[in-house]
């Protein structure tokens, strides 16, 4: 009988210690994505405006609450202005950490994508990324 048990016990601490320990990831399949017509040049201003904003997006959002932020370039010669959100909802349940991981999913996904264009948007199932050169409401 204890050999019986021994191991029935080891299998279910085994089991419960292993689901205490997975967590959940994003989901970082793509939804949709749109790139401005309208391209600019690598040694734009808005290059560096662009970098910003896509870094604070990707850096802050997780924070914020409701995983929802919205960012402008702090140089005024050239402005970027960004938004990005996580799904914030019970049934995704994302940690900041897996909002951060989809929200650099999404960049890299605009960065590839929308390459040298003055405006992008991407949604993946767990999170959304736009960014343009004027001001927009999403």
């Amino acid at each position: 009988m204890i050999k019986v048990r021994t191991p029935l016990i080891l299998v279910v601490t085994i089991l419960i210690l292993g689901l205490s320990l997975i967590k959940g990831i994003p989901n970082t399949n793509l939804t949709k994505l749109q790139c401005n017509g309208v391209q600019y040049f690598k040694d734009d201003p808005f290059a560096i405006s662009l970098a910003y904003v896509l870094a604070e997006l990707v850096s802050t959002t997780p924070s914020c609450h409701g995983y929802d932020f919205d960012n402008i370039s702090p140089y005024p010669n050239a402005f970027a202005y960004g938004h990005a959100a996580c799904n914030n909802n019970t049934t995704s349940s994302l940690t900041e950490q897996d909002c951060k991981t989809c929200l650099a999913s999404a960049k890299h996904n605009l960065l590839t994508s929308c390459d040298a264009r003055i405006g992008g948007r991407v949604l993946l199932v767990d999170c959304t990324m736009r960014y343009e050169q004027y001001p927009f409401d999403d």
